[in-house]
């Protein structure tokens, strides 16, 4: 089945890395890539974005900058065109980046979004970095896959699922990590961190569900005690040398709760480990 994939892009080295990352990921698979550009209007305010139409000089001008980095991006991206069952698709959209996006994705009925996020020593570009974690956080209608700087494509030795077994999972919460691990063929380590206590009934029983739920592909049970979340999630990562983490972003609170800032900043700096951020599709 084909995917539609949407990567939005400021012309970095960044972006475009997450452009090469996606393509290499999807290698054997039929593939729809959006390449989209978000562009501003120099010196507006936010209040202002709406005013200006497409017949104003300002917003011309604006458009026909961001179309020629647009063709710039092409040709550097045409080496990647020879893939089979790929096919590219650029545009530049006027408007904050969250409003473009979601309108991108339910327009183009898009499975994925994929992003760059800048590094430890980007420290020119270190805004980007909560861009990533707001598109994580707030694009809540297909997951999110964030690439850190530099990172080149592998398939995942493993991917790390954190979870408190508090969360009541239903199976379509799943399916983006179902999919992502038989794609790659990377099994999925599930860690429960904790400060000792052991796990209550309610606890057992979506532990219990998880496991059901995740039939069909190699998993293990993974536990780390006296320890605080944060610090447990990223010592465990680090000391296996994991390459993706995943995550489910319950309504803002599991998100909030763990994988907030400096989290996913220090992930992403520190351990250049890729963030699969998938959400509670319920209502």
């Amino acid at each position: 089945m084909k995917k539609r994939i949407l990567i939005p892009t400021d012309f970095s080295e960044n972006s475009i890395n997450a452009i090469r990352y996606a393509v290499a990921l999807y290698e054997d698979t039929e593939c729809d890539f959006h390449i989209l550009h978000s562009f501003f209007l120099a010196g507006d305010s936010k209040e202002k974005l709406l005013i200006p139409e497409p017949g104003d000089a300002d917003y011309q001008n604006e458009r026909a900058a961001s179309e020629k980095k647009i063709e710039n991006l092409k040709t550097q991206l045409s080496a990647l065109r020879k893939k089979a069952g790929h096919n590219f698709y650029f545009s530049s959209e006027m408007g904050p980046l969250l409003d473009v996006l979601r309108k991108k994705i339910k327009k183009e009925e898009i499975d994925l979004v994929v992003m760059g996020t800048r590094g430890q020593n980007d420290a020119e570009n270190m805004a980007f970095g909560s861009v990533a974690v707001s598109v994580m956080e707030n694009i809540r209608l297909c997951p999110t896959l964030a690439i850190p700087r530099n990172t080149t494509f592998i398939r995942p030795n493993e991917i790390v699922f954190p979870t408190g077994f508090k969360t009541n999972y239903k199976l379509d919460d799943l399916n983006g990590l179902m999919e992502l691990s038989k794609l790659t063929d990377s099994p999925v380590r599930i860690l429960y961190v904790s400060k000792g206590e052991g796990l209550s009934k309610g606890q057992a029983e979506k532990k219990n569900f998880l496991e059901k739920a995740l039939d069909g592909i190699v998993f293990s049970h993974h536990n780390l005690y006296h320890v605080a979340v944060k610090t447990g999630v990223r010592n465990f990562v680090q000391s296996r040398g994991s390459e993706m983490i995943a995550f489910v972003n319950k309504k803002h609170f599991f998100f909030g709760g763990i994988f907030s800032d400096p989290m996913v900043k220090q992930l992403g700096r520190y351990a250049n480990v890729p963030l699969f951020a998938m959400h509670d599709v319920r209502k």
